[in-house]
């Protein structure tokens, strides 16, 4: 009976240990969890993220209404704009005619201008399109609008101050707008933002080099290109 007693007391025993074990286990994890959840909650780069959409990148074309040709820097302005719309979009480009403004005559007039321009930059014609807009001021001379569209980084906009800048310092947390213009920098000094996304493709090596470099090996001869350090260096006195 003694036996007994005792063999049922160690159990309960360890059952109670087993018992405590686990709610300290669970307190650790939902101590991590906790920290964890803080520390994204104050990571400017989830507060701020870097958002790759497609926006529109626009021209737009002052025409007077008594313009009836365009001159020699419109013509390139409209070339480089159509150069841009084959390095960084689609190269489709779209044509937004004013309808309804005191220029109507004078954009009519341009137009075919416009065309030819951008087929000078690259532009195939099938690619051009043209479709109107209306202006609701009759005596207003409308500009042409001239619009593809490119992939973009952003990062929102910045100057988010909900709170006291200085009400979180004793909790050791960033403020809201914390981290918001480095994000917009890096968004906007990206060359192109598909490289956020995943990284490009390796360009093809150099053939007429690697043929140098294979020929210099097989004769025993030194590889490397010459380098001289200092050369051209002067001290200042």
């Amino acid at each position: 009976m003694i036996k007994n007693r005792m063999v049922r007391v160690a159990t309960a025993h360890r059952s109670a240990l087993l018992v405590f074990g686990c709610l300290m286990l669970a307190g650790c994890q939902n101590q991590s969890q906790t920290q964890g959840e803080l520390l994204a909650s104050n990571d400017y780069r989830l507060r701020h993220p870097i958002v790759i959409t497609e926006e529109p990148e626009t021209l737009d074309l002052p025409i007077g209404r008594s313009t009836r040709s365009l001159y020699g820097p419109i013509e390139g302005t409209i070339a480089a704009f159509a150069v841009q719309s084959r390095q960084q979009g689609s190269g489709r480009v779209e044509i937004l005619v004013p309808s309804g403004g005191a220029n109507e005559a004078a954009v009519h007039a341009v137009t075919p201008e416009i065309r030819q321009a951008l087929r000078r930059g690259g532009v195939s014609g099938s690619h051009i399109s043209t479709r109107t807009y209306s202006v609701q001021d009759p005596s207003a001379d409308a500009p042409i609008r001239l619009s593809y569209a490119r992939m973009q980084a952003t990062a929102g906009n910045c100057g988010a101050w909900p709170k006291n800048i200085g009400g979180g310092f004793n909790q050791n947390v960033d403020y809201e707008n914390f981290g918001c213009a480095t994000q917009s920098n890096l968004a906007a000094m990206v060359d192109n933002p598909s490289d956020l996304l995943t990284p490009r493709a390796s360009t093809p090596a150099d053939q007429q080099r690697r043929a140098v470099v294979i020929e210099n090996y097989r004769e025993g001869t030194v590889t490397a290109s010459d380098f001289n350090e200092g050369v051209g260096a002067e001290v200042s006195e």
